[in-house]
């Protein structure tokens, strides 16, 4: 290997620059005349082939991936799969994420397919969901099938899978990105690995990705003495800013942010850190800015059953989970709507979500929305504002934790990059 030193200064140093000249330069021609001899055979049995088959240049296309906001009028969409979900192990950070009612489920079914019977009549919804999707012209896509039963071990943990059910907690799209979110759940490390055909076809013609620094997951990464004994414990320590989750890492969940243009609002969760969100700050400015704002809410986990923005200087904002800055957005210009107490049966099984889940609606345009069938307040509140209902029953889904803004990542929205936060 020759070693070359920078050599600056009067006529030595341009002797020696000569003279690595000469050396670089008889180096090189060696290796091109060797080269040259090696392949002239093979070029020359090769020429008649390529001449039959010459390389097309790359035809320009229009990038398939592109979205600003949550109301745009919708042209692809990615929707999530129940086939296979699995409950997640009854780890510390799931422990602190679930209600108290349901952790024996968790103890006695933890890393167990969820009910068969229930997850039949899930996968069955999304179907139909996705039947109607298509009906209002919209493309729908879909994540790879896999198997969340095969245990997998890494340095630092053990767990079993649990599904690629909802592409909003792994995936966001700004502009023309395509962001992997790193996750917080050990249950959701290789959830990833679903998605991975669709991104890289989309990669492929044309489309921005990325893949956020993935944590490690390690015991540092959460609080392994969190109290969380009462839903007051809880109060207290989301008010004080305390979470499961720790600062040793960036995590975070594409579902804790909400676009509304060049603004993105986020907040801090049990499965987002302020690591995560400065790194999501640093990566997508200055073009964007990334608001923290927050809520009286014992157990935050994603934005979307809380505060869901359905169109420009319109957001749907929960009544038992009020937001601490609300005044900045009516400053702003905004309105600010209190959807209706859902209507879904106490006895109805929400393991991994609350029944606000009557507010995580997606929406078509600015004038349709996508909403559950069994709502009938909601369904006035949104006829009340000009907004056509586009009913679906996914009851049985909702069990697995999300509705229609979880069950779904917009892939394409027809619109442009503009403001709508001053």
């Amino acid at each position: 290997m020759l070693r070359v030193r920078c050599l600056r200064g009067g006529s030595r140093g341009a002797e020696a620059a000569h003279l690595i000249g000469a050396m670089l330069g008889r180096s090189v021609a060696g290796w091109v005349q060797r080269t040259f001899q090696s392949t002239s055979s093979a070029a020359a049995a090769h020429q008649h082939a390529a001449e039959e088959d010459p390389i097309a240049e790359p035809v320009q296309q229009e990038c398939p991936v592109c979205s600003y906001n949550e109301w745009d009028p919708l042209e692809e969409v990615i929707v999530g799969r129940a086939e296979n979900a699995h409950v997640p192990p009854f780890s510390v950070e799931v422990k602190a994420n679930t209600y108290e009612k349901y952790w024996p489920f968790y103890e006695k079914h933890g890393g167990q397919s969820f009910p068969a019977n229930h997850l039949k009549k899930a996968v069955a919804e999304i179907e139909e969901m996705c039947s109607i999707l298509r009906h209002e012209g919209v493309v729908v896509r879909r994540p790879e099938p896999i198997d969340w039963s095969v245990e997998y071990k890494t340095p630092d943990f053990t767990s079993t899978g649990m599904y690629a059910a909802m592409p909003r907690d792994i995936l966001m799209v700004v502009g023309n990105e395509i962001i992997e979110a790193p996750m917080a759940w050990r249950a959701r490390f290789f959830e990833y690995r679903a998605y991975r055909p669709l991104i890289k076809e989309y990669f492929r013609k044309g489309a921005k990705w990325t893949t956020a620094p993935k944590p490690t997951m390690a015991d540092d990464l959460y609080d392994q003495d969190y109290p969380i004994r009462t839903v007051e414990d809880r109060h207290k320590l989301a008010a004080q800013g305390k979470f499961v989750t720790t600062e040793y890492e960036p995590c975070f969940d594409a579902a804790d942010f909400i676009r509304a243009g060049r603004d993105l609002f986020v907040q801090r969760s049990q499965v987002t850190n302020y690591m995560g969100i400065e790194w999501m700050r640093r990566h997508l400015g200055p073009d964007y800015k990334v608001h923290i704002i927050s809520f009286k809410d014992p157990n935050p986990m994603h934005i979307d059953a809380t505060f869901n923005i359905i169109g420009p200087g319109l957001v749907l904002s929960n009544p038992d989970r009020p937001c601490r800055q609300i005044d900045m957005f009516k400053k702003a210009g905004w309105t600010v709507v209190k959807p209706p107490t859902p209507l879904i049966p106490d006895d109805h099984p929400l393991w991994m979500s609350s029944k606000w889940l009557s507010m995580n609606v997606l929406m078509l345009d600015e004038k349709r929305v996508m909403v559950d069938a069994n709502e009938d307040t909601i369904h006035k509140m949104f006829e009340s504002l000009g907004i056509k209902t586009i009913k679906v029953n996914i009851r049985h889904a909702n069990s697995l934790g999300g509705g229609f803004h979880c069950w779904t990542t917009d892939v394409r929205r027809r619109g442009t990059l503009q403001s709508y936060f001053h």
